[in-house]
C-alpha cells in the first residue's frame, strides 16, 4: 500500500430515483450563464424520453439545447474526431452525456477539445491536456465504468488494434447525476458486462500497487454493494433497490480506479476489445479469475479481506482459503450471469495470442499497478485458458 496519495472527483453528485427530472434546479452550482447546451446521447435514451425530459428542463431555464447520436460504442479516435468536427463551430457553454460509459467518455473528450488547440492524438496519455474545458453534466445509463467520477477517457485505435486512455484532471465532470430509473430497461446482457467492469474496477483497485487508504475505502463499499446486487439486478431488473446500489457501487469503483488505478486485467483486456470488438465488462469478466489465480502469492492476504464484503462466511476458513473463495465466487457469478468464458466466440484463436500477449505489453500504465510482474510468457498463458 502506497503511503503518498492523493484523491479527486466530480465537482458535485446528485443522487436518488428520478433526481433527472430536477436536473434545471442544479445549473445554479456552475456559477456562470448559460444559453446552449449539447446533449450527447444514444438512440435508446431519446427512444425512453429521458433526452426529451432533459431539453425541457433546460428549456424552461432558458437554455436552448442540441442533440447529438453519433458517438459510437466503444468509439474510435476517427469517431470523436468527427462528431468534434460536427460540433466545433457551435457556442457552446455546457455538454451533457446521458449514456453509457462510451458518451461519457466522449463528451469529456468534447469538453477540452473545444478548448484546447490540441488534436485528440495531442492528448492520448497522461497530464497531456493543458486548458479545463466546457463545463460537463454527465449522467450515467448503465452501472459500470464509473467514468462520471474519474478523469479518464478510452478511445479505440484500431490501427494498433488497442484502447489507450486520456487521463487529466481536465475531465472530471461538474456535475453528475446517479438515477436508477435510467437503468431500469438495460438488457440482460449489459447489466451483467456492465456490472462486472465496476467489480473489477473495485476488486484491482484494492489490490493494486497504488492501493492507499482511501481508495480502499471506496473499492470495499463498491465490492458490497455490487455483491449484494448484481444477481438480482440481472435475475430482477425492475428492482429500484438493486439498480440504485448497482449505480452507487459503479460510482464508487470509478472512484477506486482514480485513486489506486486497475491493473493486469485491464490490460490484457484492451487488446480484445480494440482487435476482436470483445465488450469491455465481458472481457474484464473473462480474465478476471485467471488473472487473480496468477496473483495469488502476492495478494493472498490482500484477497481475504474481500470475502466478507462478497457475502462469504470467513469465520472457518484461512486466509488462503478466504482468498481462493473470492475466486470461485467470480467464476459462480460469470456463470449466473451467463457471460461467455471462450474467446474462441470471438473469433480468437492460437495464432493470435502472442500478438495480443504484445499488445498488452504495451500498456504499461496498468501493468505498472499490477502486484505481480507478467512477462509476455504469462500473459500468453492467461490468454490460453481462455481458447477452451
Amino acid at each position: 500500500m502506497t503511503n503518498l496519495y492523493q484523491f479527486q472527483t466530480a465537482d458535485h453528485i446528485i443522487s436518488g430515483a428520478d433526481s433527472l427530472k430536477n436536473i434545471g434546479d442544479y445549473l445554479h452550482l456552475l456559477d456562470r450563464e448559460l444559453h446552449r447546451a449539447l446533449i450527447v446521447t444514444q438512440p435508446t435514451m431519446k427512444r425512453l424520453g429521458f433526452v426529451e425530459q432533459v431539453k425541457n428542463d433546460l428549456a424552461k431555464h432558458g437554455i436552448e439545447s442540441d442533440i447529438n447520436i453519433d458517438v459510437l460504442p466503444e468509439p474510435t479516435l476517427q469517431n470523436i474526431e468527427d462528431v468534434f468536427e460536427s460540433i466545433k463551430h457551435q457556442q457552446y457553454d455546457l455538454l451533457i452525456g446521458l449514456g453509457g460509459g462510451s458518451v461519457l467518455d466522449a463528451v469529456k473528450i468534447l469538453s477540452v477539445l473545444a478548448t484546447n488547440k490540441q488534436s485528440l492524438k495531442d492528448i492520448l496519455g497522461t497530464d497531456l491536456v493543458k486548458k479545463p474545458g466546457i463545463p460537463t453534466f454527465l449522467i450515467p445509463s448503465t452501472s459500470g465504468t464509473g467514468s462520471e467520477v474519474t478523469p479518464n477517457a478510452i478511445v479505440t485505435i484500431p490501427d494498433e488494434e488497442l484502447k489507450i486512455g486520456v487521463v487529466s484532471k481536465h475531465l472530471l465532470p461538474n456535475l453528475v447525476f446517479l438515477d436508477p430509473i435510467l437503468t431500469l430497461s438495460l438488457p440482460r446482457p449489459i447489466t451483467a458486462a456492465t456490472g462486472m467492469d465496476a467489480f473489477t474496477h473495485s476488486l484491482e483497485s484494492f489490490i493494486s500497487n497504488k492501493a492507499n487508504l482511501i481508495s480502499d475505502m471506496v473499492a470495499l463499499e463498491s465490492i458490497r454493494l455490487i455483491s449484494a446486487s448484481i444477481v438480482e439486478a440481472y435475475q430482477n431488473g425492475s428492482s429500484i433497490e438493486a439498480r440504485e446500489k448497482m449505480l452507487l457501487g459503479s460510482m464508487y469503483g470509478g472512484m477506486a480506479l482514480t485513486s489506486a488505478g486497475t491493473a493486469a486485467v485491464h490490460a490484457l483486456a484492451y487488446p480484445l476489445g480494440g482487435k476482436f470488438k470483445i465488450p469491455h465488462g465481458v472481457a474484464n469478466s473473462m480474465l478476471l479469475p485467471h488473472v487473480m489465480k496468477f496473483n495469488m502469492e502476492a495478494i493472498e492476504e490482500r484477497l481475504s479481506l474481500v470475502a466478507e464484503p462478497m457475502g462469504i462466511d470467513t469465520r472457518e476458513l484461512t486466509v488462503r482459503e478466504a482468498a481462493e473463495k473470492v475466486v470461485e465466487k467470480i467464476v459462480e457469478w460469470t456463470n449466473l450471469l451467463e457471460i461467455p468464458q471462450n474467446l474462441k466466440e470471438y473469433g480468437v484463436t492460437e495464432e493470435d495470442v502472442s500478438s495480443l500477449a504484445v499488445s498488452a505489453s504495451k500498456v504499461t500504465r496498468l501493468l505498472n499497478n499490477n502486484p505481480k510482474e507478467l512477462s509476455l510468457e504469462d500473459m500468453e498463458t492467461i490468454y490460453r485458458k481462455l481458447l477452451v
